[in-house]
């Protein structure tokens, strides 16, 4: 690689660390956040559900916008916005404006994740060196999401949790001023119509509606009236964005994917495991400081060996796992290990808040689970599709993880009440945290058994041919 292809590949990766941080740091800065705002945990889940919704709901426009705009200026764009929004919600004063500054920070980060990943593709374009640099910038982005939590606790033991939004700020100076000189220029080949932005809002105002209609259902005595509106409002929203992804002549999203069995199972199994992890993260960072009484900075660096375990199982046994696997066997052994996990999960708060069971429980999810699953329902996603359609599954897969997170989110602190014994996680709320491992490992259950029953029914056909003698 030369000096300014490194140079490009040093930007991009470096933004896509740090918008792959910000989904984790946030965790165990929570309860400082709760403490200082007098917020519960069913509102205070709304700064990552607000995040990951926008982040989801926009991110296939961010992939449209980077080819018809051009990378580069994406890229800047995402960038700036990426920055003011951090700053604002580093200075919030208070709660509603972290919020908003934290949901438009989602919206920045779907335009800098496909336009990072463009410009890697366009700057490498030999195979064997472009495979190379994606490595590289997918290993940035698994630090990232892997460090958050430990560099989150950290943060916020010792400096206060606005620094872990004000710490983005000289490093995306650096990102957008480095960026700005040495990023090629963008040069459309050729005219693109611009992508269908009312279709992501559509897509993204039905969530909204859906995750703050869970939200109250706690409520539903009171709010009985605004939850059916919100009803309403979802199916409307998801009618309309249905007709016209069908009558569109470029439609955002081309339904015909959704005609391979392995593309619906692999995004419905992304939705759970997104509502799994997310929801994991956030637990746990509840058991550990207001349970176990950890500090942010302990607990974060209890979780350090499980982000190195994670990246060990990524570099050293899963290419090996996947050789000697199918990929839906992989599947299963992956959903397995987040079940099995979550289920251990349950008895350590079952045995007193055992630190070895929760510990545990992290090696099963975030070290062994979560590496497994993401790689392989990526592969299951553009699993008998036309290869014109790749980009497009493999977008789908990563939205449908991030929407997953935020309703699965919402979902789960519906079922974490102020009180449960005095616990800040109710019993309840991990039962339901396992069942959405558990509803995950059976949909690949039923997919494999069709899959194996349909293929048996094709060669009970072909040996019951006759051979045309005539």
């Amino acid at each position: 690689m030369t000096l300014k292809k490194n140079n490009v590949l040093i930007i991009a990766s470096m933004a896509i660390f740090v918008e792959a941080l910000d989904i984790a740091i946030i965790n165990l800065t929570i309860p400082a956040i709760q403490k200082q705002f007098l917020v519960s945990n069913d509102q205070v889940q709304w700064l990552q559900t607000l995040y990951v919704l926008l982040y989801g709901g926009f991110l296939i426009i961010g992939g449209k916008l980077s080819d018809v705009a051009g990378p580069k200026k994406v890229f800047i764009t995402g960038a700036i916005l990426f920055l003011v929004t951090s700053l604002g919600a580093g200075l919030s004063g208070t709660f509603v404006f972290l919020s908003l500054s934290r949901a438009v920070q989602g919206l920045a980060a779907a335009l800098i994740m496909p336009s990072a990943l463009s410009i890697v593709t366009h700057t490498f374009t030999e195979e064997r060196e472009r495979s190379k640099a994606i490595g590289i910038f997918s290993s940035f982005a698994a630090v990232g999401s892997g460090s958050g939590l430990s560099i989150g606790g950290i943060i916020s033991t010792y400096f206060g949790w606005h620094w872990v939004f004000l710490i983005n700020v000289p490093i995306l100076v650096f990102i957008i001023v480095i960026g700005w000189l040495c990023l090629a220029n963008d040069a459309p080949e050729q005219k693109q119509s611009s992508p269908d932005l009312f279709s992501g809002i559509l897509l993204v105002i039905g969530l909204l509606m859906l995750s703050y209609g869970v939200h109250e259902l706690a409520d539903i005595k009171q709010q009985y009236t605004f939850i059916i509106i919100c009803a309403i409002g979802v199916v409307v929203c998801m009618r309309l964005l249905y007709v016209r992804l069908t009558r569109s002549a470029n439609p955002l999203i081309d339904l015909s994917v959704f005609k391979a069995s392995s593309v619906i199972t692999a995004n419905g199994v992304f939705i759970l495991l997104g509502a799994f992890f997310t929801g994991y993260l956030f637990i746990i960072s509840q058991l550990l400081q207001k349970d176990m009484h950890f500090t942010a900075a302990r607990s974060g660096l209890l979780l350090v060996p499980f982000s190195l375990l994670s990246a060990a199982v990524a570099k050293f046994m899963l290419p090996g796992i996947m050789k000697r696997l199918t990929t839906e066997q992989t599947g299963l052994l992956g959903m397995s290990c987040m079940l099995t996990g979550g289920l251990v999960l349950i008895s350590a708060v079952f045995t007193g808040y055992s630190l070895p069971l929760l510990l545990l429980s992290a090696a099963f999810i975030s070290g062994l689970g979560m590496t497994i699953c993401f790689t392989t329902l990526s592969v299951l996603a553009v699993k008998n599709i036309p290869k014109q359609h790749y980009g497009l599954a493999s977008s789908l897969g990563t939205t449908a993880y991030f929407l997953g997170a935020g309703v699965g989110l919402s979902i789960l602190t519906l079922f974490m009440q102020k009180s449960d014994e005095g616990a800040s996680v109710s019993t309840l709320s991990l039962v339901i945290l396992s069942m959405y491992a558990l509803t995950g490992l059976l949909w690949l259950i039923i997919y494999v058994v069709n899959s194996v029953a349909g293929n048996m029914q094709v060669s009970l056909n072909e040996s019951q041919r006759l051979p045309d003698v005539f």
